[in-house]
């Protein structure tokens, strides 16, 4: 039987509200005026933005009181990340977005993952019958897939937003212009790109300025990316996927512009104006499970999120989690994981490529024969064989296992929710940190890595691999923009983390710990993490690593290894006064920045 949540519900809004309710966004950032305040929580009326930089979430919470919605402070926001997290995110990436639309109490999603060359085929990272280094692959022409993002915007307005794309595109072409200060993380992440930002000449001058790192408390300013930002607000989208700044991208994927001394072999790609002009950000359904007698909603493939989130939830739907010892909660969570990560490598991939069963993944049903996998005194062995979700089997094993490939952490993800109840769940990348390395020559913007996330060659040879490259194909991805209703359809929670197929484990113990453990949403946040994704080790935090926790779960089987830091969440809550709980990481990535319109306590 499902227990009953609505008394965690009560709690958990009484705890959100006695929290520091932060700030409310300044007028909008500019040179001299300092960093906008950053809170990781804040209480209020009016709407609310969560995100991992305080000037991209003001630039949602200046676009929420001139009166737009979600959707159009998600798209401002976003926009605004590609200045401050260019690292992170951009107009050169892709990305995932779950709507919630108060009026009709419906989820929408769009895909926006980037595309590979219709040129493209399972030998796309392959040289001499050998998978290219990874390391080479990744600064390169080669890995570079067709832009989403902009599609995104312009479809998320057209369908549900109130404003135009010229005036959500405002507060981060302003941003651009005037600047942002440099804060400790931005330095650290051009650092740990340096040598190979060294490589393309735009890219040194761009983000190394006179040939330095940039210094923490300067400002740095953006010029190209601010006109690139206006080119699109007078153009639209078009200009990328039909006009002058896509050629631009596909001259520079096609012959990377190296520095010639650097000696770095930066690999051509083969896009073309045909991949721009076929480019679609795909309306679709959401996936769907419930959980507690709440709906969970979140992305259907091409990302693999929603269905290795939802199914690890079902398998954990059988296990009250509320009375479990911190040590059960966390063996049991473990457990899900690297279950529903066995499923995930040997199902999900590109559903207009691969028959993925989705359906069949987050059924209760199949989630119960894998659930008796699980016992309290024992671990599984990684990597474990996948089951087959058409015809479940309870405790079926012995079939042929095949190792999680690896995928870039660096990602970012922001999440909105307006004055009417709409609320926004977007996560948004250019794949690991700095994403190719490679800028376009006078745009302001770096390209994208993401086909790297394809699998460069089966995982194991004996196993069907989804994830291969092919024409026009999306790669697999872990994004997993959630978004929880109540059972009259009203919204609980919405969360998302960065941080490659940690994402998966992230959202899903951010979930298991506000709706299971009774925590509020900031300290779900905040909580030390563990990730296991079908591997012999499972990675924890410092927080988990060095207690006595680490001791009991190897007691029974379990393998750690260190991860410093694993994600980066937001969130937003609704509280049943009607205010909006907006909540972000407390340290991780230096912290992030909640904001409300009208703070309340």
């Amino acid at each position: 039987m499902r227990r009953p949540v609505a008394r965690n519900l009560t709690v958990l809004a009484v705890s959100a509200a006695v929290v520091s309710v932060g700030a409310a966004a300044p007028p909008g950032p500019g040179p001299g005026t300092g960093p906008a305040p950053k809170s990781p929580v804040a209480v209020g009326y009016g709407g609310a933005v969560a995100s991992v930089d305080p000037d991209a979430s003001a630039a949602g919470i200046e676009i929420l009181r001139k009166g737009g919605n979600a959707v159009d402070a998600a798209v401002a926001t976003a926009a605004a990340l590609g200045v401050t997290e260019p690292y992170s995110a951009g107009i050169g990436g892709g990305g995932y977005f779950v709507h919630y639309d108060a009026k009709t109490r419906t989820v929408r999603t769009i895909d926006g993952r980037e595309t590979a060359p219709l040129t493209a085929d399972e030998d796309l990272f392959t040289e001499n019958g050998e998978p290219l280094p990874f390391a080479e692959a990744v600064s390169s022409g080669l890995a570079v897939g067709t832009p989403g993002t902009p599609a995104t915007w312009q479809t998320a307005l057209d369908k549900w937003g109130s404003r135009k794309l010229s005036s959500v595109l405002a507060p981060a072409e302003r941003l651009a212009r005037d600047g942002f200060t440099v804060d400790e993380t931005f330095r650290s992440q051009t650092a740990a790109n340096e040598a190979r930002f060294r490589h393309f000449p735009d890219t040194a001058e761009l983000f190394l300025p006179k040939g330095e790192l940039p210094v923490v408390g300067s400002t740095f300013k953006n010029p190209d990316l601010a006109r690139t930002y206006r080119e699109l607000a007078r153009k639209g989208v078009g200009a990328i996927y039909h006009g002058d700044l896509g050629e631009d991208i596909v001259a520079t994927v096609n012959k990377p512009p190296v520095d010639p001394d650097s000696g770095w072999n930066a690999r051509p790609g083969d896009l073309s104006a045909k991949d721009l002009a076929a480019y679609r950000a795909e309306l679709q359904p959401p996936t769907k499970t419930s959980y507690r007698g709440l709906d969970v909603y979140s992305i259907a493939p091409s990302s693999s999120g929603g269905t290795t989130v939802g199914e690890a939830l079902n398998i954990l739907e059988r296990t009250d989690l509320s009375k479990a010892s911190q040590a059960g909660y966390l063996h049991r969570f473990i457990e899900a994981s690297r279950i529903a990560f066995a499923d995930r490598g040997r199902w999900v991939g590109d559903p207009a490529f691969e028959d993925v069963p989705a359906k069949e993944l987050l059924s209760q049903r199949y989630a119960d024969s894998r659930a008796c996998l699980i016992k309290d005194d024992a671990v599984l062995t990684s990597p474990l064989a996948p089951g087959d979700p058409r015809h479940p089997e309870p405790c079926a094993g012995g079939g042929k296992a095949a190792p999680t490939t690896y995928e870039g952490e660096n990602t970012t993800h922001l999440t909105v929710a307006d004055k009417w109840g709409n609320v926004v769940a977007y996560t948004l990348t250019i794949e690991q940190t700095g994403g190719s390395g490679i800028t376009v020559p006078g745009r302001g913007f770096l390209l994208n890595n993401e086909l790297t996330d394809f699998s460069f060659a089966p995982a194991n040879p004996a196993v069907h691999d989804p994830n291969l490259p092919g024409p026009g194909k999306r790669p697999r991805s872990s994004i997993a923009p959630t978004i929880v209703l109540d059972r009259h359809d009203r919204p609980v929670v919405a969360v998302g983390s960065p941080g490659g197929a940690t994402i998966i484990t992230t959202v899903l113990q951010t979930l298991t710990g506000f709706l299971d453990r009774g925590l509020p949403l900031v300290e779900a946040i905040a909580a030390p993490r563990a990730s296991q994704r079908n591997a012999a080790q499972t990675e924890l935090e410092p927080g988990l690593y060095d207690s006595q926790l680490r001791g009991q779960l190897e007691a029974i089987g379990h393998s750690f290894r260190l991860n410093p830091e694993i994600g980066a969440t937001t969130g937003v809550q609704r509280l049943p006064d009607g205010r909006w709980v907006a909540a972000a990481e407390k340290v991780r990535r230096g912290g992030g920045s909640a904001m409300v319109v009208r703070p309340a306590h």
